[in-house]
């Protein structure tokens, strides 16, 4: 098993894995900014004491801030493309549960709305959900947990579509 270094923003995925893993399952989705805990602690000081942020967490890690009010009649795929985080949001991630198929589904799926209901009915489909966090420099980590499952699938690039699509909220 090859070991994933360990950096600023996976260990902020990891953070919020571990928020979203202590809520159960069959939750909606949940959206961060993620922005730089020194600068939150510079720009920011009542939010950084209101989120039990420090001085003595000044270094190169993110401040994960959830943010309210999702709009829960649409998909967050629906309404992604909507956000355009400022300036000063250093990256952002995603919470989500999905439907997952085995590659030998893809070319039985159908072309039209009935995507979703062809994937809650298949027998061999599983529930992960997706944790993403990407930046604005570039950078991504991706973390998959099966339901049922005790292990977690991590890397810079499990879950591209959504990386992209997180990617596209930070530019300005």
């Amino acid at each position: 098993m090859q070991l994933t270094p360990t950096n600023p923003l996976r260990e902020t995925a990891l953070e919020i894995a571990e928020v979203a893993q202590s809520s159960g399952w069959d939750v909606p989705p949940r959206l961060y900014a993620l922005v730089r805990t020194a600068s939150l602690i510079a720009d920011e000081p009542a939010l950084a004491r209101e989120l039990g942020v420090g001085p003595d967490e000044a270094d190169d890690s993110y401040t994960a801030v959830e943010q309210d009010e999702l709009p829960m009649e649409r998909s967050f795929e629906d309404f992604v493309s909507e956000i355009v985080w400022p300036p000063q949001v250093d990256g952002t991630a995603v919470v989500l549960e999905r439907l997952m198929l085995p590659p030998e589904a893809e070319g039985a799926l159908p072309e039209d709305d009935s995507v979703v209901d062809f994937a809650a009915e298949h027998p061999d489909r599983q529930e992960v959900r997706l944790t993403v966090a990407v930046t604005r420099d570039g950078q991504a980590h991706c973390i998959v947990e099966a339901r049922g499952s005790d292990s977690l699938a991590e890397g810079p690039d499990l879950v591209p579509g959504l990386v992209t699509m997180l990617r596209q909220t930070l530019v300005e």
